[in-house]
C-alpha cells in the first residue's frame, strides 16, 4: 500500500469536499457549531483550502474545498496539512473518490532512500472502485524515487536493471545491449558513455497486450549524470543532473500503467541508459561521431548529448514501423525558458497526435504546451564536416532546433512526439512535492489508452 493510504480503518474521521456552489447547502446540513465555526473563518471552499471541524470530544472531521475544477491538487496537500499521523474517509458523494486517491497519493510521497522518515503523513481510507488511481499513483511515485535517486546509487546499470525488473513483474520481455554490442548497433549512445567507468546500455522492453494492436514506442533519455562532458557544467548547473535521466523515468512509468491497465496495444519501450562524463576518453568537441542511421555528426558541444542519446533510439523504434513513436527527455533549458519549469514542449510531426496529447494533457491535469517544428531553422544544424551538428550555433530557438535534430532520425510517415521537460518541482505544491517528477506519464497513457479506438481515423494515426 502506498505510504498516505490505508485499508478501512474504524477510527477514520469524516473528510467532506465541498465546491463553491454546494458550500451553503453543505453548512445548512452541518451540525450547528461545525457550520458556525466554518462561516466565522470565511471558509469559501476555494481549491484546496481546507479546516478542521471541531466537535464535543475534540476533532469531529475535516473540509476540504475544490474550488471550481476537477483536479487531484485540491486533495494534495492535505496528507502533510492535516494532523500527522490522522486517518480519514471521503464522505460518499462528496468529491471525486478517484482524484481524491490520485492526489491524496501523491501528495504523501517522500524521498525516503537517504532521509529519516519523520512524522507519517495522514492517511485516507481507498475507496472503493479507485483501483485505477491507485495504480497511476504507484507508478508515478516509483518514478519520482528513480528520479529523485543520486547519480552514485542510479548508474546505467542500475537503470537497465530497473526496465528489465519492470519487464518481469508484468509478462514483458528484456534485451540489454551493453559491450561491443552497443558500440555497433548504437554508435552514438557508445560516444556519449565513452569517458564514464560506468558502461553505458540499451534497455529494450517488448510487452504485447494485443496481437493486432496498434505499436507504440516509447524512447527515454536516461542520462544518469550529465557533466556537460568535456564542454562542463557550471557547478550550479550541475546541481540536478542526477534528473537528466527523468525521461526514462517517466516512458517507464507510461509503461507500468499501460501494462497494469491491460491496455490492447503492444509497447516497444528504449532506455538509453548512459553517464556523461570528463575523461580521457570522453568524447570531444568537434568530433565525428557515426550514429544507427549511418548519418555522421559532428560534435558541436559535447553537452548536447541527450539528443545522441535519443537519434540511436529513434532510428531503432522506427525500424519497426510503429503506429507513433514518443520520445521524453530533459533536453534543453531553452524549453524551460520558453515555457517555464510546468509546461513541458511537445513538438510533433503529426497534428491528429499532437492534438490527442495535448487534450489528454488538458483532460488530466498533465498540460504540455507545442512548439513548431520550424523549417527555416533545420539548416542551423549543417556541418562543414559531417552530415549535420548536434547543436546550431545561433543562440536562439535551442528547443526548436533541438528536435529538428531528432526529426532527422524519423521517417516522416511515422507519427512521432517529442517531449522536452523538466521533470522536477523547485518547491512543495499540493501533490507535487520538491523533487523529480513524471510530467506527462498520465497525459501519455490516457493518450496510448484511446489509440486502440481512433488508430485508424485520421492522418499517420
Amino acid at each position: 500500500m502506498l505510504e498516505g493510504l490505508t485499508a478501512a480503518d474504524s477510527g477514520a474521521l469524516p473528510l467532506y469536499a465541498v465546491r463553491p456552489d454546494g458550500l451553503a447547502m453543505f453548512l445548512d446540513a452541518l451540525p450547528g457549531a461545525g457550520a458556525a465555526f466554518l462561516r466565522a473563518t470565511g471558509f469559501a471552499a476555494g481549491s484546496g483550502e481546507h479546516a478542521l471541524l471541531p466537535g464535543p470530544d475534540g476533532l469531529a472531521g475535516a473540509v476540504v474545498g475544490l474550488g471550481t475544477e476537477s483536479s487531484p491538487w485540491s486533495y494534495g496537500g492535505l496528507p502533510k496539512a492535516l494532523p500527522a499521523g490522522s486517518s480519514w474517509r471521503l464522505e460518499t458523494g462528496s468529491g471525486d473518490a478517484g482524484l481524491a486517491t490520485l492526489g491524496w497519493a501523491l501528495g504523501a510521497y517522500r524521498a525516503r532512500r537517504h532521509k529519516a522518515a519523520g512524522s507519517a503523513p495522514a492517511s485516507l481510507e481507498t475507496p472503493a472502485g479507485t483501483e485505477q488511481a491507485v495504480m497511476i499513483a504507484e507508478a508515478i511515485c516509483t518514478a519520482r524515487s528513480l528520479i529523485n535517486a543520486p547519480a552514485a546509487d542510479l548508474g546505467p546499470a542500475e537503470l537497465a536493471d530497473a526496465t528489465a525488473s519492470l519487464a518481469t513483474r508484468h509478462g514483458a520481455t528484456c534485451e540489454v545491449v551493453a559491450g561491443t554490442a552497443l558500440a555497433q548497433d548504437f554508435p552514438a549512445i557508445a560516444a556519449v558513455g565513452g569517458g564514464s567507468h560506468r558502461a553505458p546500455r540499451v534497455a529494450m522492453l517488448r510487452w504485447t497486450g494485443a496481437a493486432d494492436g496498434p505499436l507504440v514506442a516509447l524512447c527515454g533519455k536516461g542520462v544518469c549524470f550529465d557533466t556537460g562532458g568535456l564542454d562542463l557544467k557550471t557547478p550550479s548547473g550541475m546541481l540536478r543532473m542526477k534528473k537528466d535521466m527523468a525521461g526514462a523515468a517517466v516512458v517507464l512509468a507510461v509503461a507500468e500503467m499501460v501494462m497494469r491497465s491491460a491496455l490492447p496495444v503492444r509497447l516497444l519501450v528504449l532506455v538509453g541508459a548512459v553517464e556523461n562524463a570528463t575523461s580521457a576518453t570522453a568524447m570531444r568537441p568537434m568530433d565525428v561521431l557515426r550514429t544507427r542511421k549511418g548519418l555522421k555528426v559532428e560534435v558541436g558541444n559535447t553537452d548536447a548529448e541527450g539528443r545522441l542519446v535519443l537519434c540511436d533510439l529513434l532510428t531503432y523504434a522506427s525500424e519497426y514501423n510503429p503506429t507513433a513513436i514518443i520520445d521524453c527527455a530533459t533536453l534543453t533549458g531553452a524549453a524551460r525558458v520558453a515555457l517555464g519549469p510546468d509546461l513541458p514542449a511537445l513538438f510533433c510531426n503529426d497534428d491528429a497526435l499532437a492534438d490527442r496529447l495535448l487534450a489528454a494533457g488538458r483532460a488530466n491535469h498533465d498540460p504540455m504546451w507545442r512548439l513548431p517544428l520550424h523549417d527555416g531553422y533545420d539548416s542551423w544544424l549543417d556541418s562543414p564536416f559531417a552530415d549535420l551538428s548536434n547543436v546550431s550555433q545561433k543562440p536562439m530557438a535551442g528547443a526548436v532546433t533541438a528536435a529538428l535534430y531528432l526529426r532527422r532520425f524519423v521517417p516522416p510517415d511515422i507519427a512521432w512526439a517529442h517531449l522536452d521537460m523538466y521533470a522536477w518541482n523547485d518547491a512543495n505544491r499540493p501533490g507535487r512535492p520538491e523533487g523529480g517528477e513524471a510530467q506527462c506519464a498520465r497525459a501519455l497513457h490516457a493518450m496510448i489508452a484511446e489509440l486502440p479506438k481512433k488508430h485508424h481515423l485520421a492522418s499517420s494515426l
